[in-house]
Protein backbone atom coordinates (compact mmCIF):
# COMPACT_ATOMS: atom_id res chain seq x y z
CA UNK A 1 0.00 0.00 0.00
CA UNK A 2 2.70 2.29 0.80
CA UNK A 3 4.40 1.43 -2.59
CA UNK A 4 1.24 2.67 -3.76
CA UNK A 5 1.07 6.12 -2.34
CA UNK A 6 4.32 6.72 -3.14
CA UNK A 7 4.02 5.98 -6.48
CA UNK A 8 0.41 7.90 -6.98
CA UNK A 9 2.78 10.80 -5.37
CA UNK A 10 5.51 10.45 -7.72
CA UNK A 11 3.28 10.59 -11.12
CA UNK A 12 1.36 14.21 -9.88
CA UNK A 13 4.81 15.67 -8.47
CA UNK A 14 6.46 14.64 -12.03
CA UNK A 15 3.16 16.58 -13.51
CA UNK A 16 3.40 19.39 -11.69
CA UNK A 17 7.29 19.91 -12.47
CA UNK A 18 6.16 19.59 -15.89
CA UNK A 19 3.24 22.05 -15.70
CA UNK A 20 5.67 24.55 -13.77
CA UNK A 21 7.84 24.70 -16.50
CA UNK A 22 5.90 24.97 -18.93
CA UNK A 23 6.35 21.93 -21.27
CA UNK A 24 3.72 21.23 -23.94
CA UNK A 25 1.83 19.23 -21.60
CA UNK A 26 -0.94 21.44 -20.18
CA UNK A 27 -3.65 19.30 -17.76
CA UNK A 28 -5.94 19.09 -20.72
CA UNK A 29 -9.28 16.61 -20.15
CA UNK A 30 -7.08 13.87 -21.60
CA UNK A 31 -4.41 14.33 -19.58
CA UNK A 32 -6.87 14.27 -16.19
CA UNK A 33 -8.66 11.44 -17.08
CA UNK A 34 -5.36 9.45 -17.61
CA UNK A 35 -4.55 10.66 -13.91
CA UNK A 36 -8.05 9.20 -12.64
CA UNK A 37 -7.56 5.69 -14.63
CA UNK A 38 -3.89 5.86 -12.74
CA UNK A 39 -5.56 6.35 -9.21
CA UNK A 40 -8.36 3.21 -10.27
CA UNK A 41 -5.99 1.37 -11.63
CA UNK A 42 -3.69 1.89 -8.58
CA UNK A 43 -6.33 1.49 -5.80
CA UNK A 44 -8.23 -1.66 -7.48
CA UNK A 45 -5.04 -3.95 -6.24
CA UNK A 46 -4.37 -5.24 -10.04
CA UNK A 47 -1.21 -6.93 -10.69
CA UNK A 48 1.78 -5.36 -10.24
CA UNK A 49 2.82 -5.69 -14.04
CA UNK A 50 0.11 -2.95 -14.84
CA UNK A 51 1.38 -0.29 -13.29
CA UNK A 52 5.18 -1.30 -14.10
CA UNK A 53 3.93 -1.34 -17.34
CA UNK A 54 2.55 2.50 -17.28
CA UNK A 55 6.60 3.53 -17.31
CA UNK A 56 8.33 0.73 -19.17
CA UNK A 57 7.45 -0.23 -23.13
CA UNK A 58 9.24 -3.86 -23.45
CA UNK A 59 10.30 -3.71 -26.87
CA UNK A 60 9.21 -7.21 -29.03
CA UNK A 61 10.91 -9.78 -29.87
CA UNK A 62 13.12 -9.42 -33.31
CA UNK A 63 15.91 -10.79 -34.40
CA UNK A 64 18.73 -8.40 -35.61
CA UNK A 65 20.65 -9.04 -38.83
CA UNK A 66 24.01 -6.35 -39.06
CA UNK A 67 25.66 -6.36 -42.57
CA UNK A 68 28.53 -7.71 -40.74
CA UNK A 69 26.96 -11.10 -40.63
CA UNK A 70 25.39 -11.32 -44.20
CA UNK A 71 28.29 -11.80 -46.13
CA UNK A 72 29.09 -15.27 -44.21
CA UNK A 73 25.28 -16.46 -44.83
CA UNK A 74 25.77 -15.52 -48.45
CA UNK A 75 28.37 -17.91 -48.76
CA UNK A 76 26.68 -20.18 -46.69
CA UNK A 77 23.98 -20.42 -49.60
CA UNK A 78 26.51 -19.63 -52.59
CA UNK A 79 29.91 -21.44 -51.64
CA UNK A 80 30.88 -20.89 -55.27
CA UNK A 81 30.64 -17.17 -55.01
CA UNK A 82 33.99 -15.19 -55.38
CA UNK A 83 36.02 -14.69 -51.93
CA UNK A 84 38.00 -12.32 -53.36
CA UNK A 85 39.84 -12.03 -49.78
CA UNK A 86 43.64 -12.02 -50.68
CA UNK A 87 44.07 -8.61 -49.95
CA UNK A 88 46.77 -7.30 -47.19
CA UNK A 89 45.51 -5.36 -44.45
CA UNK A 90 47.38 -1.75 -43.86
CA UNK A 91 46.94 -2.36 -40.32
CA UNK A 92 48.73 -5.45 -39.49
CA UNK A 93 50.35 -6.40 -43.04
CA UNK A 94 48.30 -9.76 -43.18
CA UNK A 95 45.83 -11.40 -45.54
CA UNK A 96 42.45 -10.13 -44.08
CA UNK A 97 40.42 -12.84 -45.02
CA UNK A 98 37.46 -11.49 -44.05
CA UNK A 99 37.24 -8.59 -45.88
CA UNK A 100 35.51 -10.05 -48.55
CA UNK A 101 33.70 -9.61 -51.76
CA UNK A 102 30.31 -10.45 -50.62
CA UNK A 103 31.42 -8.19 -47.55
CA UNK A 104 32.45 -5.32 -49.25
CA UNK A 105 29.44 -5.62 -51.80
CA UNK A 106 27.37 -5.42 -48.97
CA UNK A 107 28.78 -2.49 -47.13
CA UNK A 108 28.34 -0.58 -50.62
CA UNK A 109 25.20 -0.80 -51.16
CA UNK A 110 23.85 -0.24 -48.17
CA UNK A 111 26.84 2.49 -46.49
CA UNK A 112 28.26 4.52 -49.72
CA UNK A 113 25.07 4.42 -51.87
CA UNK A 114 22.33 4.25 -48.78
CA UNK A 115 20.01 1.51 -50.85
CA UNK A 116 17.64 -0.49 -48.99
CA UNK A 117 18.91 -3.73 -48.33
CA UNK A 118 15.05 -5.51 -48.98
CA UNK A 119 14.34 -4.82 -52.57
CA UNK A 120 15.57 -7.01 -55.51
CA UNK A 121 15.66 -3.96 -57.83
CA UNK A 122 17.94 -1.73 -55.26
CA UNK A 123 20.50 -5.18 -55.34
CA UNK A 124 20.06 -5.25 -58.94
CA UNK A 125 20.99 -1.52 -59.45
CA UNK A 126 24.34 -1.85 -57.24
CA UNK A 127 25.14 -4.85 -59.83
CA UNK A 128 24.58 -2.95 -62.85
CA UNK A 129 26.80 -0.08 -60.66
CA UNK A 130 29.71 -2.97 -60.88
CA UNK A 131 28.70 -3.92 -64.41
CA UNK A 132 29.26 0.06 -65.24
CA UNK A 133 25.61 0.50 -67.26
CA UNK A 134 24.26 2.47 -64.12
CA UNK A 135 25.96 5.14 -61.48
CA UNK A 136 30.03 5.40 -61.14
CA UNK A 137 31.94 3.64 -58.50
CA UNK A 138 34.71 5.81 -56.96
CA UNK A 139 38.10 4.41 -55.95
CA UNK A 140 38.17 6.71 -52.76
CA UNK A 141 34.94 5.53 -51.49
CA UNK A 142 34.92 2.40 -51.97
CA UNK A 143 34.66 -0.53 -49.09
CA UNK A 144 38.12 -1.67 -48.62
CA UNK A 145 40.50 1.37 -49.60
CA UNK A 146 40.80 2.66 -46.42
CA UNK A 147 41.76 -0.88 -44.83
CA UNK A 148 43.70 -2.65 -47.59
CA UNK A 149 46.88 -2.07 -49.21
CA UNK A 150 45.96 -2.54 -52.68
CA UNK A 151 42.23 -1.00 -53.64
CA UNK A 152 39.64 -4.00 -54.56
CA UNK A 153 37.40 -2.34 -56.67
CA UNK A 154 38.70 -3.44 -60.10
CA UNK A 155 39.10 -7.00 -58.88
CA UNK A 156 35.43 -7.06 -57.09
CA UNK A 157 34.02 -5.53 -60.61
CA UNK A 158 35.82 -8.23 -62.51
CA UNK A 159 34.45 -11.00 -60.73
CA UNK A 160 30.64 -9.51 -60.72
CA UNK A 161 31.08 -9.25 -64.52
CA UNK A 162 32.20 -12.85 -64.49
CA UNK A 163 29.37 -14.11 -62.95
CA UNK A 164 26.14 -15.52 -65.51
CA UNK A 165 23.21 -13.46 -65.48
CA UNK A 166 21.65 -16.73 -63.53
CA UNK A 167 24.53 -16.32 -60.73
CA UNK A 168 23.94 -12.80 -60.19
CA UNK A 169 19.99 -13.27 -59.52
CA UNK A 170 20.80 -16.06 -57.38
CA UNK A 171 22.73 -13.11 -55.61
CA UNK A 172 20.18 -10.88 -55.40
CA UNK A 173 17.63 -13.81 -54.38
CA UNK A 174 20.01 -14.03 -51.00
CA UNK A 175 20.72 -11.50 -50.16
CA UNK A 176 17.03 -10.43 -49.81
CA UNK A 177 16.09 -13.09 -48.33
CA UNK A 178 18.66 -13.06 -45.81
CA UNK A 179 17.26 -9.63 -45.31
CA UNK A 180 13.73 -9.62 -45.61
CA UNK A 181 12.84 -13.46 -44.87
CA UNK A 182 9.01 -12.73 -45.53
CA UNK A 183 10.38 -11.93 -49.34
CA UNK A 184 11.22 -16.06 -50.29
CA UNK A 185 7.99 -17.20 -51.30
CA UNK A 186 6.87 -14.17 -52.87
CA UNK A 187 9.78 -12.29 -54.37
CA UNK A 188 11.13 -15.20 -56.93
CA UNK A 189 8.10 -16.52 -59.29
CA UNK A 190 8.97 -19.23 -61.23
CA UNK A 191 8.75 -18.20 -64.44
CA UNK A 192 6.74 -21.06 -66.24
CA UNK A 193 4.19 -20.84 -63.81
CA UNK A 194 1.43 -18.14 -63.75
CA UNK A 195 2.31 -16.15 -60.15
CA UNK A 196 -0.33 -17.31 -57.51
CA UNK A 197 -2.96 -14.89 -56.30
CA UNK A 198 -2.08 -12.79 -53.18
CA UNK A 199 -3.97 -10.98 -50.26
CA UNK A 200 -1.55 -9.22 -49.11
CA UNK A 201 -1.80 -5.55 -49.10
CA UNK A 202 2.18 -5.11 -48.86
CA UNK A 203 3.53 -3.25 -52.37
CA UNK A 204 6.28 -5.41 -53.77
CA UNK A 205 9.26 -4.00 -55.33
CA UNK A 206 8.95 -4.03 -59.68
CA UNK A 207 10.11 -7.34 -60.69
CA UNK A 208 11.57 -6.01 -64.31
CA UNK A 209 12.43 -2.72 -65.32
CA UNK A 210 16.17 -2.17 -63.66
CA UNK A 211 16.71 -5.55 -64.20
CA UNK A 212 16.98 -4.96 -68.35
CA UNK A 213 20.34 -3.30 -67.24
CA UNK A 214 21.79 -6.13 -66.26
CA UNK A 215 21.67 -8.07 -69.86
Amino acid sequence: MKEKKFLFKSILSKLATLHWLNFSYPLTPLLLTLMVMGVIILGSGADKSIHRNLFSIQPADAQTITPSDVWQLVYQQLPDFPQENKYISKENGKVAENNTLANRLIRYHIYTKGRAPIYRLDWKLTLADYLGVNEIMYDTTYPGNDALRENPIEGDRKAIKSLTRSQRDALVQVLVNIFNPTSQNTLSPNPNTAPSPTTSTTPQPPQRGGAELLK
